[in-house]
């Protein structure tokens, strides 16, 4: 077996730094979300409207996000994670403050816009730091993210409850975050963001002269870890398995925002919910996901991204399911949490795979899947408002499990190599 490698202090020092990326990006966002329904009575729009808007936003995240290996190569994914969080934080304003629809919609699309190259940048950063660690940690920040999301729905209930004013709560956020962001930059790490991909060995001491190179495992000398070269499948066959993955995150990003978009409303519409009861759809979809997170790695280490992708589907199918047969408070907040266990390591997943398609070239891969994803958040929102306009919100989202379906069906794509599996692979290597 080999010896359990613990990594430096720069390395644990970035860890931490990158997670409150992370938990910066999803509570400054998602804080709005429970003030929807506030928004939708003080502008009087539908949710077709609403939908609408929503929608418009990853429209700036399409466009944008094809920006961020180029912009990553020139100024770095730590640089650009924070600019470009600061940037979408002071987009977030506008969203709080809009006097009309348009400047409603240009909120979101600049948010999204920014919020694209942070999202694609902060996952580089941490795809940099797991290989320091040499084993997986990407799931450990998408919890962050998490946490940071419940944070934010949580400050955003309570606000809704208290009727602080939109303007307030806008202000504060763009002031708090963006300080701490800002105090968070020297933690995180220096140099190129190929710096952790060296696949070179370096000659061998006498000692270790009859062994093999442990590189399944990212066992080497020195600081950086040594990564296994994938069989080629050459560009068409790259970029098929980068859509296929892409689509993974397109069913995903649509069953978040079932929760994000409508479930305030949701619970508002059916159940007659106060402004804190209904901010716990959201709250119990994105702390189920937290929780499915930070256990998703050893999770992900025992069966596999494909086998886990494929048993969260079954969970958020049954959970949704139910919620729309039943439809109670309680079932609701149920199948909604479902949701959030269901899907919580897809992302993580389908990040740390394109990231390691390399026929792309560097950076391509982690950006063309996280382009993807902006398909499932562009798309979503204004089909459930239409639908929610023509029925109701309760038919609308029977669309969150046919999102499990859709998962089923690309989930081929993720790897499903186990912790055992490598080690194993790893003892025979030696």
């Amino acid at each position: 077996m080999p010896e359990t490698f613990v990594p430096d202090r720069e390395a644990v020092r970035a860890r931490w730094a990158v997670s409150l990326v992370f938990l910066l990006n999803g509570v400054s966002f998602c804080a709005i979300l429970p003030r929807y329904p506030e928004i939708v009575r003080q502008l009087g729009i539908t949710n077709t409207e609403l939908g609408l808007a929503v929608g418009l936003g990853p429209l700036g995240g399409l466009a944008f996000g094809l920006l961020a290996a180029p912009i990553m190569k020139k100024i770095g994914s730590g640089t650009a994670a924070l600019i470009f969080q600061i940037l979408a934080s002071s987009a977030h304003l506008l969203i709080y403050v809009a006097p009309s629809w348009g400047f409603l919609a240009l909120g979101f699309v600049l948010a999204m816009s920014f919020d694209a190259i942070t999202d694609i940048a902060q996952n580089a950063h941490g795809m940099r730091v797991e290989r320091r660690y040499r084993r997986s940690i990407i799931n450990s920040f998408h919890g962050f993210w998490s946490l940071g999301a419940v944070l934010g729905g949580v400050i955003g209930a309570v606000c809704a409850q208290f009727s602080i004013p939109l303007a307030w709560q806008g202000w504060g956020g763009l002031l708090l975050f963006g300080a701490i962001a800002i105090a968070n930059f020297p933690f995180l790490l220096k140099g190129s963001d190929a710096a952790e991909r060296v696949k070179e060995v370096s000659s061998p001491s006498a000692s270790s002269a009859n062994e093999a190179p442990a590189d399944l495992m990212g066992e080497t000398s020195g600081n950086t870890l040594l990564e296994s070269t994938p069989p080629s499948r050459g560009k068409l066959g790259a970029l098929a398995l980068l859509g296929a993955l892409g689509m993974v995150l397109v069913f995903a990003g649509s069953t978040e925002d079932a929760g994000s978009t409508w479930g305030a409303l949701f619970m508002t519409h059916t159940f007659n919910a106060s402004p804190f009861v209904a901010g716990l759809a959201f709250v119990a979809l994105q702390g189920a996901q937290m929780l499915g997170r930070f256990l998703g790695d050893p999770i992900v280490d025992a069966w596999g991204d494909r086998t886990t992708a494929r048993v969260g589907a079954v969970i958020s199918f049954v959970g949704m399911s139910v919620m729309l047969v039943w439809p109670t408070a309680v079932t609701a907040v149920i199948g909604f949490a479902a949701a959030g266990w269901g899907v919580a390591t897809l992302f993580p997943a389908v990040f740390r795979a394109g990231d390691n398609v390399e026929e792309v070239g560097h950076g391509v891969g982690i950006t063309v899947v996280g382009w993807f994803a902006r398909i499932g958040f562009l798309a979503a929102p204004p089909i459930v408002g239409w639908l929610a306009d023509l029925f109701t919100l309760r038919y609308a989202l029977a669309l969150v499990p046919l999102y499990a379906v859709g998962i089923l069906v690309f989930s081929g794509a993720l790897e499903n190599t186990t912790k055992a599996d490598k080690q194993a692979t790893l003892a025979e290597a030696k």
